[in-house]
């Protein structure tokens, strides 16, 4: 792997100092430039490319979440890792498709995990994917939505659940059926969405239906069981 060339932007020179230290100790990381300024970084990303950038919110001027609405328009724009002392911004940097969302203070091993994602990232998000803040141990990370399986309702909440385990998230299940119908999310349920493309198996028996999402088998509810099979034939007739 090609060693990487980050760019780290905060005001504040001991949290940038400390930043700068933190990520030249990981082997994966290069080379590492760093500004205590969104205009002066912005100069900087225009005359030369930088593999990611780890940058601060709440600056003077120039915010950070203004300078990644300004790399969201470059046409090959870097992954955007948000390092904050302010947790209440992981909905903004969600929308403007943020690698990752640290919080100060910075851990080394949570920082790692962060140039980790960079490395998975290697570049613009799928066409048509969405990546969802998810909150745990105090962390918030992001899922893409093309990973999730299926969703359980949880009174206000949802249980988005993935290969890799479940996360719980604070948006109704409503919400989320009328926002997600259009990415292949359908009702069988209730309280449960599947992702079509994550249906490996339809079972009927004895009137009853169920599909098996992730290798586990959920029950079709009667009342959407039609609405199901034409979502499904919709999907397998030949164009």
């Amino acid at each position: 792997m090609t060693a990487l060339k980050v760019l780290v932007i905060d005001d504040e020179r001991p949290a940038l100092d400390e930043l700068t230290f933190l990520l030249g100790r990981d082997p994966r990381i290069g080379e590492v430039r760093g500004s205590d300024s969104a205009t002066e970084a912005l100069r900087v990303l225009q005359a030369e490319e930088v593999d990611a950038v780890f940058l601060d919110i709440q600056m003077p001027g120039l915010t950070g979440l203004d300078l990644a609405q300004v790399l969201s328009r470059f046409k090959n724009p870097p992954p955007i890792v948000f390092v904050t002392a302010h947790e209440e911004h992981a909905v903004a940097a969600f929308e403007l498709r943020a690698v990752d969302y640290v919080l100060k203070p910075v851990r080394e091993e949570r920082l790692a995990e962060a140039v980790r994602r960079v490395v998975e990232a290697g570049g613009p998000a799928p066409s048509g994917d969405v990546q969802i803040p998810v909150e745990r141990g105090g962390v918030t990370r992001f899922v893409n939505r093309s990973e999730i399986t299926h969703v359980e309702a949880q009174g206000d909440y949802a249980r988005l659940h993935t290969a890799d385990g479940s996360h719980l998230v604070r948006t109704p299940l409503t919400s989320l059926a009328e926002q997600w119908a259009s990415a292949g999310f359908v009702r069988i349920h209730r309280s449960v969405l599947v992702a079509l493309p994550h249906v490996e198996e339809v079972r009927s028996e004895g009137g009853r239906v169920s599909v098996v999402v992730g290798g586990t088998e959920l029950p079709v509810s009667r009342r959407h069981t039609r609405e199901l099979r034409s979502v499904l034939t919709r999907r397998e007739a030949p164009s």
